[in-house]
């Protein structure tokens, strides 16, 4: 696939970006908006990477790093545009940033449900730690 253009995420991008997650992304996020987004690009302008073709958005990944983790949020691509390897390229491109942070492992946010992304992380050499457990709590109300 060599129209595929992989970048980081702008300002200017970000009204597509929330419209393509409707469509190509599973489960939503309390940061799934406009301010949450803009906050992400604001602080890491390369932690939102896209894929385009041919000039459209066909998938994204958030790969951010605080440091000591590295953490993978929203691999997501378009319905029609999946098994094309626009994923693996975006977590290339995630995992080469990375290692040039210095980071040591990637973890990923996939939802139990989600047995076509199961596939796809495990297609990508990422394995599920069944002994841990998220732990949330919501910092507005």
């Amino acid at each position: 696939m060599t129209d595929l253009r992989i970048r980081p995420a702008t300002a200017e991008d970000l009204d597509s970006v929330l419209a393509f997650w409707k469509t190509a992304a599973e489960g939503t996020s309390i940061s799934d908006d406009r301010e949450g987004v803009e906050r992400l690009v604001a602080r890491d302008p390369e932690a939102l990477i896209l894929a385009e073709l041919e000039g459209d958005l066909v998938g994204t990944v958030i790969a951010g790093f605080d440091g000591w983790r590295c953490h993978l949020y929203r691999l997501a691509v378009h319905p029609e545009r999946r098994r094309l390897g626009i994923g693996s390229a975006l977590l290339g491109a995630a995992e080469e940033r990375f290692a040039r942070l210095g980071g040591r492992r990637g973890d990923a946010m996939v939802l139990q449900r989600n047995e076509t992304a199961h596939h796809a992380w495990r297609a990508a050499g990422y394995t599920p730690e069944e002994h841990w457990r998220r732990w949330v709590k919501p910092l507005t109300g």
